[in-house]
C-alpha cells in the first residue's frame, strides 16, 4: 500500500473518483464518522466528494491517498485554515482494508504532507462515542476540546463532537 499526494491537475485521473466515492460509501456503510450515517445517501456523498475535488483542484485543499496497486482504498484532506494549520477532514480508509496498518499510513503520509508544506499544527474532530481518541492519540494527538452533544444522529442520539491537536 502507497500513500499519494493528488496534485490539483489530477483530480479527474481515471478510478480516483469512482474509488473514493466507493470508499466513502462503504465506510458510511460500516458505521465510519465521516460525515453521514448509514444507510449512506450515496448522491450526497458524491456531492461532498466532489466539492471537496473541486477545493483540491483549485489548490485550496491537499488530498492524500492510499493506492494498493490496483485501486485507491483511503483517502484524507488536509483542508485550509490558517497560515501555519490545518485540518484533517474525512479522513478513512475502505472497510476491506482496514486492520493492517493502513490508517496509521494515511495519517504518517498527511503528517509528512503537512511538514512539507511547513505546517506547525494540525487538527482534528471525532464523534464521541466510536473510540477514535485510541487511534489517535498514539499518532501524537492529544484532546483539547470537546463540544458536547455536537452531532445529531437521530432523534434520540446525540454525540459530543472532540477537537484534537498535534504540533509537528
Amino acid at each position: 500500500m502507497k500513500y499519494l499526494v493528488v496534485e490539483p491537475d489530477e483530480t479527474l485521473a481515471p478510478g480516483l473518483r469512482a474509488d473514493l466515492l466507493d470508499t466513502w460509501v462503504a465506510a458510511t456503510d460500516a458505521g465510519g464518522a465521516v460525515g453521514f450515517t448509514a444507510p449512506a445517501p450515496v448522491e450526497k456523498v458524491a456531492d461532498a466528494l466532489d466539492a471537496a475535488l473541486g477545493r483540491v483542484a483549485a489548490g485550496l485543499d491537499l488530498l492524500g491517498v492510499l493506492h494498493n496497486g490496483e485501486r485507491y482504498v483511503g483517502m484524507g484532506l488536509l483542508v485550509s485554515r490558517g497560515a501555519h494549520w490545518r485540518t484533517v477532514l474525512r479522513l478513512m480508509v475502505h472497510p476491506a482494508y482496514q486492520g493492517n496498518g493502513a490508517g496509521r499510513l494515511l495519517m504518517e503520509g498527511l503528517r509528512g504532507s503537512a511538514v512539507d508544506l511547513g505546517l506547525l499544527q494540525l487538527q482534528l474532530t471525532i464523534r464521541g462515542g466510536t473510540g477514535l481518541e485510541n487511534f489517535y492519540q498514539p499518532l501524537g494527538y492529544h484532546v483539547v476540546g470537546r463540544h458536547p452533544r455536537a452531532i445529531r444522529l437521530a432523534d434520540d442520539d446525540y454525540r459530543d463532537e472532540i477537537t484534537l491537536i498535534k504540533s509537528l
